[in-house]
């Protein structure tokens, strides 16, 4: 029996329907899925593939309260708590695009720090274990920046997918990716089925 593609959320603003504009991109038959699947939804996974985990609890207490608080009111629950009708409108974006200029703003403060740190430390050390240990610590800093400045451009490429509108559907299928996957992963840009394809793909086939 073929696959039944699941409906897309609702997009505000009347937007267009992006499984309607979308085409699957192939990829071997080993690894890519028959059809896309919703991210709200948990088919029975094949044996390569980890079982995604359970769906976030939501508190039903917490539906409405979206309606009556602003944007830097609300918690995680309560984005959680939203109906699934209302995924992704100007307030779930709002809330994301917040959560993603916070993140933006602890790496450039973090990113400032390392500058003074290092700046502090150029003075010449003349114990060679002293010096060994400065430089180890140095070089893991920078290794840590370096991480942040990947994620910084990724951050920056969300708040992009924010304004355009195109925030939180996954770039390889079209759907949903979730709330929940996207409060513990702002710069999401897949599914988690989509993501779990992509890794089983690169570890049968390598990068």
């Amino acid at each position: 029996m073929p696959a039944q593609t699941a409906a897309p959320a609702p997009a505000r603003g009347g937007r267009v329907s992006r499984l309607s504009q979308l085409t699957v991109p192939s990829m071997p038959q080993s690894v890519a899925s028959t059809a896309a699947k919703s991210s709200f939804s948990q088919a029975p996974s094949n044996a390569l593939v980890p079982p995604p985990p359970v769906a976030v609890k939501k508190d039903p207490k917490l539906a409405n309260n979206w309606k009556t608080k602003s944007v830097e009111e609300l918690t995680d629950a309560e984005v959680i708590a939203m109906p699934d009708t209302e995924y992704m409108n100007e307030k779930q974006m709002a809330f994301f695009r917040l959560k993603l200029v916070e993140l933006k703003r602890g790496i450039l403060e973090n990113a400032g720090e390392t500058t003074e740190h290092l700046r502090e430390d150029t003075v010449v050390v003349p114990d060679p274990a002293d010096r060994a240990t400065i430089e180890e610590e140095h070089a893991l800093e920078l290794r840590t920046r370096d991480r942040e400045r990947k994620l910084l451009k990724k951050i920056e490429q969300s708040i992009q997918r924010i304004d355009a509108g195109d925030y939180g559907y996954c770039d390889e299928t079209g759907e949903p990716i979730g709330v929940g996957r996207l409060l513990a992963r702002p710069t999401a840009t897949l599914s988690l089925e989509a993501q779990q394809r992509r890794e089983l793909k690169q570890k049968m086939f390598g990068d």
